[in-house]
């Protein structure tokens, strides 16, 4: 089956939940935009999705990109299909109107590139970093590079990439070797060799925009010495730059997507902002960028789960334990659905998908509470949500995508094994997002190390005093959430008295405090969920019970370790 969005499941998380209709209209931007248009984006987005990217998902995994001479051929489908995606003005939603776009709240973007990444991630990833790179350009870009590329980057008429990893670098974007030449009419010419680009060449649109990490001969070493370069596949008199795809990667999963090998031979190109103030610029891509990534692995997890729910509905596995189902109707085996084991799984995974779905919506509605609101302090307080989340979201949610795509995979038996179910899919193209926009262990040490003990904590207790004044005392599962967010803001003040002791520790334990942050804010939205929902509404009761039973305990695991590694720590100081 093909992934089939659920625009009322998002209504029901963005206006009984989080009345976030409301929140965006009293934004100056959106005072327009009320529940009737957001219905409209939703419905219309799902129907696109649905019909014309998710049944070109199947043809993308088999056939794949192909690399020829130097070109890139996309699948069957795909360059009609992102011809409509442009025609149909979906790149522009969030665009601001005076360059030419919707002027539509980030989170309607968001949700349609969740579908659009559960639907057919290897079509996603040529579009998916249109809006970053517009951002980038708008805020850093000289004049006269927006007047001749920010529109037809905005429209998605050409698409951009982000060429920052290179062979003997990886992660660590201080080693990059890449040189840019200033030139006497202010251009540069760009000299290296880039690897894991994604879209670095393809047939989908006339031109190609890279945005390009470099290093000016008198720059400093390391990554203040990095400035970022717009170079262009065909330059503004249509001649073809020195820019070259040397080969694409043959991949676990994404096929629909060419994963390049880039070379710059003397390409030209022009600086973007300031000059050794290239990852300055680039990072203006990056909460979002990363609150996309986290929503990939939410669409996915999605993906999985629908093709298994159906799955479950449909096979028959001898009888299920206990009271005997009324769908059993005579035949001689239960539905896998019936199967406790099974509806474990399933029912697991959806107190995920829903849960994680939740946080990450508030969290594209606090970009634009960051980037809109009138009030300065609540600016500030969305810009700190921002920061400490999307990292914890990039992570956990990619990480579930993978273990909960095979674990989906489970319930078809031997069927999820082949190809022909399609699950397998799911799960081959899910590994990748644990890995690109910051590997998870980069995301766990970003939270902690960087945003969290520099300030004692504060930021983080801040932030979770901000969720417990959400919840209601008087009702006991809400009086535990609370009880925990607690725990979790005594665990930052105990970290941040170990950590100067031990230099390793923050980096030991990053991962196990990310994760039981994200358990301390999905039993948040678990809260906020079960208390819109209506009473005895199974669709919403039975992962909310879930949750509480088969994920929720994972918190005093995580909390657990964190809290032996610190008193470890202090153990050593008291024997010396």
């Amino acid at each position: 089956m093909n992934y089939q969005p659920r625009p009322d499941e998002a209504r029901f998380l963005l206006n009984a939940v989080l009345d976030a209709p409301a929140r965006l209209r009293a934004l100056a931007p959106f005072a327009e935009v009320d529940d009737a248009l957001q219905t409209q984006v939703l419905d219309e987005a799902g129907k696109f999705v649905a019909e014309l990217i998710a049944p070109l998902n199947r043809m993308g995994d088999e056939i794949g990109c192909r690399f020829a001479d130097g070109e890139v051929i996309t699948p069957p489908g795909f360059r009609d299909a992102y011809k409509a995606f442009v025609e149909g003005g979906w790149p522009t939603l969030s665009v601001a109107p005076e360059d030419g776009g919707q002027g539509l709240p980030a989170l309607l973007e968001a949700i349609l590139f969740e579908w659009l990444s559960a639907a057919n991630h290897g079509f996603t990833m040529a579009p998916g970093l249109l809006h970053g790179a517009y951002e980038c350009l708008k805020h850093h870009g000289s004049e006269a590079l927006k007047a001749r590329y920010l529109p037809k980057i905005a429209s998605g008429e050409w698409l951009p990439t982000m060429c920052l990893t290179e062979a003997q670098a990886g992660s660590d974007l201080g080693q990059v070797r890449t040189r840019a030449v200033v030139q006497a009419d202010g251009s540069v010419r760009v000299t290296g060799g880039k690897i894991f680009i994604s879209s670095g060449e393809h047939d989908l649109s006339e031109n190609i925009v890279h945005l390009v990490l470099c290093r000016l001969p008198d720059a400093p070493a390391g990554p203040k010495g990095l400035s970022l370069a717009l170079v262009p596949k065909r330059l503004p008199d249509g001649t073809r730059n020195a820019v070259h795809c040397e080969r694409i990667e043959e991949k676990m999963g994404l096929h629909g997507s060419a994963t390049c090998t880039m070379r710059f031979d003397a390409a030209t190109g022009w600086l973007i902002g300031e000059a050794n103030r290239g990852l300055a610029a680039m990072f203006v891509m990056m909460n979002a960028a990363r609150l996309h990534v986290a929503l990939q692995g939410i669409g996915l997890l999605d993906a999985a789960w629908q093709k298994a729910e159906a799955y479950a509905h449909e096979r028959r596995q001898m009888r299920a334990p206990g009271p005997e189902p009324a769908s059993r109707g005579g035949e001689a085996a239960d539905l896998i659905a019936e199967h406790p084991a099974m509806r474990r799984i399933l029912d697991t995974q959806r107190a995920w998908i829903d849960g994680a779905r939740l946080i990450a919506y508030r969290t594209a509605v606090q970009l634009d509470v960051a980037r809109h609101d009138s009030d300065s302090k609540t600016r500030e307080r969305a810009q700190r949500w921002c920061a400490l989340v999307t990292p914890v979201l990039k992570a956990a949610c990619t990480q579930q995508a993978f273990h909960g795509a095979s674990d989906c995979l489970q319930v078809f038996g031997g069927h999820g094994y082949v190809r022909e179910s399609g699950i397998e899919q799911v799960l081959r193209d899910a590994r990748v997002t644990m890995i690109y926009e910051g590997t998870n262990e980069i995301q766990a040490i970003d939270l902690l190390v960087r945003k969290v003990l520099p300030d004692g904590g504060a930021g983080m207790s801040a932030l979770l005093v901000e969720l417990r004044d959400e919840l209601d005392a008087s009702r006991e599962a809400e009086a535990d959430v609370q009880r925990r967010l607690a725990q979790l803001r005594y665990l930052g003040t105990t970290l941040a008295m170990a950590a100067p002791a031990d230099a390793v520790l923050p980096f030991e334990v990053a991962d196990d405090y990310l994760r039981v942050v994200m358990l301390a804010m999905l039993a948040w939205a678990w809260a906020r969920i079960e208390r819109a929902s209506p009473a005895g509404d199974a669709r919403w009761s039975r992962p909310a019970a879930a949750f509480r039973r088969w994920v929720l305990p994972e918190f005093e695991l995580r909390l657990g370790i964190v809290k032996r590694a610190c008193e470890a720590v202090s153990a050593r100081q008291a024997a010396a």
